[in-house]
């Protein structure tokens, strides 16, 4: 049974961007009023033919319950490759890897299009991708081909080339997953990964230093570093808001239920992630989890919210409204992305 409980006068709850269960709007239960909602398979039709006008239908559900004084932020992980939430829609897709060694930044510039175009139709306003860790070949990490290269330089430039292609077409991007996780050996979903090599640290934030800007989402690791302590970069303030690379961003957690930050408490998660400089909480997984956070975020001082809340407000008046859902449309470029797979 969710809980249902009021929300505090300082709107906390708008910081929260969370999952849900649910394929249509009468399914959905929050017992708090979101900012910003992320959809996975569970949430999608697979059905090729009625799942992308189910998914518009739910998200333009959604945007009259939650957006009707802002637009909600509506997002999910489209990287291609082996995330995509889209595959049973569009079949398989390339890797970044795979474009960028294939492509080039020509290759990735022309997915970026491709998978904004598509988002756009379906009602989505940001994409959680590109990837911008080091490739190092590593099985266990959660990243492999997800990462175009090893090299800084290389990665930047595949990854400037998919995103700045997909904001062109008014969806926002997300660089992932600051400050970089090449060199790691554990998935931060089933725990927290550390690197102790400075150096490669260094390395990896490299990558994330040309794409940068105030005004760019950036999602940051569940990571222990030598500069982070005990603590995950997600959750220390001086490798989010005080980095040492003077890198700028809306920043955001990885998802908050995953492993790489379970042994702490929510209250102190929420806490030190505020404290950090987040302007956004992710919550994906369970009911248990998002009220868990919501519940949290309604004990901390509200002066905590307040920079966050308006920041993260600030950037829901600029996402810009869907164009109406067009079946023929939609038809056309599944033609045209399923062409452009086959030639890659």
């Amino acid at each position: 049974m969710i809980q249902q409980f009021e929300t505090g006068t300082t709107n906390a709850h708008q910081l929260l961007w969370t999952g849900f269960h649910g394929l249509n709007p009468t399914e959905v239960e929050l017992p708090f009023k979101p900012g910003g909602i992320i959809l996975f398979a569970r949430n999608l039709d697979p059905d090729p033919a009625a799942g992308p006008r189910g998914c518009r239908t739910l998200i333009d559900g959604l945007q009259a319950r939650f957006g009707v004084d802002l637009p909600l932020a509506v997002a999910l992980d489209q990287e291609g490759g082996p995330v995509s939430r889209l595959r049973p829609w569009t079949g398989p897709t390339p890797a970044l890897r795979q474009l960028w060694i294939q492509g080039g930044s020509r290759a990735c510039s022309a997915w970026g299009t491709l998978w904004g175009e598509g988002l756009r139709m379906l009602g989505f306003n940001v994409d959680f991708a590109p990837v911008l860790d080091l490739w190092d070949g590593h099985p266990g990490a959660g990243i492999g081909d997800r990462a175009a290269s090893g090299v800084p330089r290389e990665a930047a430039a595949a990854a400037g080339a998919f995103l700045n292609s997909l904001e062109a077409t008014g969806v926002r991007g997300c660089l992932k997953h600051f400050p970089g996780l090449g060199g790691t050996t554990l998935d931060s979903h089933q725990g927290l990964p550390a690197l102790a090599d400075v150096g490669q640290v260094e390395r990896n934030a490299e990558a994330f230093i040309p794409l940068a800007n105030a005004d760019r989402l950036v999602m940051v690791a569940h990571l222990r570093t030598p500069a982070s302590g005990a603590l995950p970069a997600s959750l220390h303030r001086g490798s989010v808001q005080d980095n040492p690379w003077g890198l700028r961003g809306r920043f955001l957690p990885d998802d908050l239920e995953m492993g790489g930050c379970a042994e702490w408490s929510w209250d102190d998660r929420v806490r030190l992630a505020l404290e950090a400089g987040h302007q956004w909480l992710l919550v994906c997984q369970t009911p248990a989890g998002w009220q868990a956070c919501a519940e949290a975020v309604e004990r901390v001082p509200a002066s905590l919210c307040t920079q966050a809340l308006e920041s993260s407000r600030a950037m829901r008046r600029h996402l810009p409204p869907a164009p109406p859902f067009d079946p023929q449309a939609w038809q056309d470029w599944l033609t045209r992305l399923q062409f452009t797979a086959g030639r890659s």
